[in-house]
C-alpha cells in the first residue's frame, strides 16, 4: 500500500448562501481617519474592546444614517471581530437602521396603552398621510415612519416619537401637523426633553459623545405624576389620597398642606387612573366592594 504525503491544511471557506457578494467598500481616507480616532475614544471607556460594539454601531449610523456593509466592515475591523458577529449584532436591535432612511425617524407608539388611547388610530392615518408604510420613507427623504415598543411614557399616552425624542398626549390631527411640519423644515419642540436634532445627530450623541444642544445638560424627559408616585413611596414620602370621577364627578384634592407639586398631580392624571369605588362611574351600580359580613 502506497502512503500518499499528507496534505498542507487548507484554510476555512467562509459558506455563502445565494448569490456572492463582493467585498463591502472602504470609507474615503479622510472619513476613515476621522472615525478610526472617534473609535479609538469609545473603544478606551471599555475593559474588554468588544464591549464597544453597540455604541460603535451608533457612531457609524451617524456618518451614513444607517448601518451599511462599510461601516459593519469598519466595526469589524477596529475591534478585531467577524463581520459575522458585527452582522449578527446589528440585525438584532430595531435601532440600527439597515438601509437608507429619513433625517427624523417618526415613531409611533403601538404598544397595549399607547394602541387603547389612540396609537394604533394616528400609526394608521399616518400611514395614509404620508404615503408610507411601516418602516418606509417619505420620497423627500425627510420622515421613515415605523411603529415603536412601549418607550416608558404611558402616563402621556399615545405618544410619538422623533428621533428619540418625545411627544406627548397626540391625536391624529397633531401627528399630522408635526410630520407636515418637520417636511416643511418648520420648527418643532418636543413637549419635554432636549431640543430636536437630526438622526445622524442623534446617532453620535447614543454612540457617547457630548450632547451639544443648549439645554441638554439640564432636560430630562421625567415621568408624569402616575410613575413617579412609585419613587416618592421609595423615598418614604406621603402620597395624598383622592377619589378620581371621571364621569365628571367630585374629585378630592391632596390633603392641606400638600405641596404644589402634588396639587398639580392631582389635576392632571394619568390617563389610566382608575376610580377607587364602582359607584365613581358607574352611577347605577352603586355598592361598595363587597365585605366578609355581606358575603354568601
Amino acid at each position: 500500500m502506497t502512503i500518499q504525503p499528507a496534505q498542507p491544511a487548507q484554510p476555512k471557506q467562509e459558506v455563502q448562501l445565494g448569490m456572492p457578494q463582493l467585498p463591502a467598500p472602504d470609507y474615503p481616507a479622510d472619513v476613515r481617519t476621522r472615525l478610526e480616532a472617534d473609535a479609538k475614544e469609545v473603544i478606551s471607556r471599555y475593559p474588554d474592546s468588544r464591549s464597544a460594539l453597540l455604541p460603535l454601531l451608533h457612531l457609524v449610523q451617524s456618518e451614513e444614517g444607517f448601518v451599511s456593509r462599510t461601516g459593519m466592515r469598519f466595526c469589524a475591523e477596529v475591534l478585531e471581530l467577524t463581520t459575522a458577529e458585527v452582522t449578527a449584532v446589528a440585525t438584532f436591535y430595531s435601532m440600527y437602521r439597515r438601509k437608507p432612511s429619513g433625517e427624523y425617524q417618526v415613531g409611533v407608539c403601538t404598544n397595549t396603552l399607547c394602541a387603547v388611547m389612540g396609537g394604533d388610530v394616528i400609526f394608521e392615518d399616518l400611514k395614509e398621510h404620508l404615503g408610507v408604510g411601516n418602516n418606509e420613507t417619505t420620497e423627500d427623504g425627510k420622515v421613515t415612519l415605523e411603529h415603536i415598543e412601549c418607550n416608558a411614557a404611558c402616563d402621556f399616552a399615545p405618544v410619538v416619537m422623533v428621533n428619540w425624542e418625545f411627544f406627548d398626549n397626540q391625536t391624529p390631527g397633531s401627528a399630522r401637523q408635526l410630520v407636515d411640519d418637520l417636511r416643511a423644515g418648520r420648527p418643532v419642540e418636543p413637549t419635554r426633553g432636549a431640543t430636536l436634532c437630526s438622526f445622524k445627530e442623534t446617532s453620535r450623541i447614543l454612540a457617547g459623545f457630548p450632547d451639544e444642544r443648549p439645554g441638554a445638560v439640564e432636560a430630562t424627559g421625567g415621568g408624569g405624576p402616575a410613575s413617579l408616585i412609585g419613587l416618592r413611596l421609595a423615598k418614604g414620602e406621603p402620597i395624598p389620597a383622592r377619589v378620581v370621577s371621571p364621569r365628571g364627578g367630585r374629585q378630592d384634592g391632596p390633603h392641606d398642606g400638600a405641596s404644589d407639586a402634588q396639587r398639580s398631580a392631582s389635576r392632571h392624571l394619568s390617563s389610566h387612573d382608575a376610580p377607587q369605588q364602582t359607584s365613581d362611574s358607574d352611577p347605577s351600580h352603586s355598592a361598595g366592594p363587597v365585605t366578609e359580613e355581606g358575603e354568601g
